[in-house]
């Protein structure tokens, strides 16, 4: 079969390991011997600061944009959308949010999946600190994990960014995003789901004919352009949002990356940052990441196959 030829199903003690996503690249089996070296490294830390990237959600079902061969940047050409372009186009802002509309019901309902829920535990167990995530999808807090920085915010809120001045304050207006989706419901009742393709934010692909007669509402306190709080590529991490990871590397005694190329300097940002602090650092990917020459620990793998099999009573 088709889908047997495109990925590997790995084994663990016998086990097999089902990639049911289509959006998780092809990789090696994890091996015993890897399991056991990270469980060494975070043996003795007990305030492990966990930094997650689109590789943990991909095998929950939601596409990210690099991954070898079934990232977005590898199946189409489109790109992300950018923040300039977004708050300056309202052509740009209406195809967002009929994309976004449409993903929504599919996007809001992926349920975590074996590292979210891994993480959780270990919460629980006070073998990690907390986590910082790189994504958007809010999967953490579906899993139950409490102390979580949603480093470039979230699909699940909407803000206004009408009348902000160089700091970026202004209008304070904000709405959640599934009674958002409501509003949307009744200024386009007509829509229906034409969707070829999601992608990692939870929009989809829709034709521009399909786009056209979208209608987004204003901001009903000033009037001002809604969208959701999520950083856009060209826009900046809020400054009280690094001050706090900052912070939380500070109290922290080693950092652990699980499924981040590490390409987008937010996330490097951690890694150096822990380095000239002089904590170690391990890395959990499929494939190399940007941050390998500084790992302590580098485990090229599957994160829900290591992630499973850690401090598991009764091994």
């Amino acid at each position: 079969m088709r889908f047997q030829a495109l990925f590997r199903v790995p084994q663990l003690n016998g086990k097999r390991f089902n990639s049911s996503s289509m959006y998780v690249p092809v990789h090696e089996p994890a091996l015993e011997s890897d399991c056991r070296r990270l469980e060494k490294f975070l043996q003795d830390k007990p305030h492990i600061l966990v930094l997650t990237g689109a590789g943990i959600s991909t095998e929950s079902g939601i596409p990210d944009y690099r991954s070898e061969g079934v990232g977005l940047y590898a199946r189409s050409n489109h790109k992300p959308i950018q923040h300039g372009d977004f708050v300056k186009s309202e052509a740009t802002r209406k195809r967002y949010w009929a994309r976004n509309y449409v993903g929504w019901p599919k996007f809001s309902s992926i349920t975590p999946n074996v590292t979210h829920y891994t993480l959780a535990r270990l919460e629980r167990e006070g073998r990690i600190s907390g986590i910082v995530t790189q994504n958007v999808d809010r999967l953490h807090g579906k899993a139950g994990s409490k102390e979580v920085v949603e480093l470039h915010g979230s699909g699940y809120d909407v803000i206004c960014v009408g009348n902000q001045d160089e700091r970026g304050k202004g209008c304070n207006y904000r709405i959640d995003r599934h009674e958002f989706q409501r509003i949307l419901d009744q200024l386009n009742p007509a829509m229906e789901d034409k969707s070829t393709m999601m992608r990692p934010d939870g929009d989809v692909e829709l034709s521009m004919a399909y786009v056209e007669g979208f209608k987004v509402p204003p901001c009903p306190q000033c009037g001002g352009n809604l969208k959701p709080e999520i950083v856009f590529f060209g826009d900046n991490v809020p400054m009280p949002r690094i001050e706090k990871v900052v912070r939380m590397i500070i109290e922290s005694d080693g950092v652990l990356v699980l499924g981040s190329s590490l390409t987008v300097f937010s996330g490097y940002r951690i890694v150096l940052q822990a380095k000239e602090l002089g904590l170690p650092v391990a890395i959990v990917n499929i494939g190399t990441t940007r941050g390998d020459p500084k790992a302590d620990l580098k485990i090229s793998a599957r994160c829900g196959e290591i992630m499973s099999n850690l401090f598991k009573p009764n091994r």
